[in-house]
């Protein structure tokens, strides 16, 4: 009778000394990888500009959205989606600030370091940055080129109602972009065009008297999810969710005298 064979012995863990070594082989191909795309930012530029379209921002939420999502889509293993868009929010910030003007302006309101440091998440640190005391810089900010506008969320300045009066000017982010990273705090505003991106959400204002309970009744009865996210000096926002165009007649049909559509974000990115 054949004797059995012995169980065979797990594969030993590699030493600690392997472990590293093979991290520092990462971080050098990491390195490589790293400097090869930052080049490219000037091989854009070079070539916006002889398209003649070296006097445009080159700001794309919407690409960059789907870029993200694909990233976060594919296999990650134990890298958490907070470390995937913060290393390509780092790349993309840079590119941009790489091929022209990008700058940030920034109201807080009451927290105005909540309101900094999720600028910096969503646009990294390449972007020059400096705080304001009143929306109305950050807006101002917006109108010029490669300016970016973040402004709180508070329930003490309507700010964002004046948006209805600037045509250029459209919100395309909603801050932070991670609902891990806390609730949806302030909006980001430019001369941008914001594309719907299969995923989004729009922002809605309206002086409507009504409560904001029967606002979003009224809208649900029309098909139209919407939220409540802030009221000051007798106007309120909603978020709604979905893409909506301006002249949508569901809104068309909404209370309020005076209302409009401000533009769209992208929904969080890991919800």
């Amino acid at each position: 009778m054949a004797q059995a064979a012995p169980p065979s012995s797990p594969a030993s863990p590699p030493s600690l000394a392997e472990v590293r070594q093979r991290i520092d082989a990462i971080d050098g191909d990491l390195l490589r990888l790293v400097v090869e795309r930052a080049a490219l930012a000037k091989t854009v530029a070079a070539a916006k500009a002889a398209a003649g379209d070296n006097g445009k921002f080159g700001l794309r939420p919407g690409r960059e959205t789907q870029l993200l999502r694909k990233l976060l889509a594919g296999p990650r293993n134990g890298a958490r989606p907070g470390l995937i868009v913060r290393i390509w929010r780092e790349l993309i910030g840079d590119s941009l600030a790489t091929q022209g003007p990008f700058h940030l302006a920034v109201w807080g309101g009451r927290d105005p370091g909540r309101a900094v440091e999720v600028t910096r998440l969503r646009f990294g640190v390449a972007p020059s940055l400096r705080q304001v005391a009143k929306p109305d810089d950050a807006i101002a900010e917006a109108r010029s080129l490669g300016g970016v506008g973040v402004c709180a969320l508070t329930p003490d300045n309507a700010w964002w109602a004046r948006l209805l009066a600037e045509p250029k000017l459209r919100v395309f982010a909603a801050l932070p972009c991670l609902a891990a990273w806390g609730p949806l705090s302030a909006l980001a505003v430019a001369e941008v065009e914001v594309e719907p991106t299969g995923a989004d959400n729009t922002f809605w204002v309206t002086d409507a008297a009504q409560s904001a309970t029967a606002v979003e009744a009224a809208l649900s009865g029309d098909g139209v999810a919407a939220t409540l996210l802030v009221e000051a000096g007798g106007l309120k926002l909603f978020l709604l969710s979905g893409y909506y165009q301006a002249d949508d007649p569901r809104l068309a049909r909404a209370p309020g005298k005076l209302s409009g559509v401000i533009r769209a974000a992208p929904a969080p990115l890991d919800v």
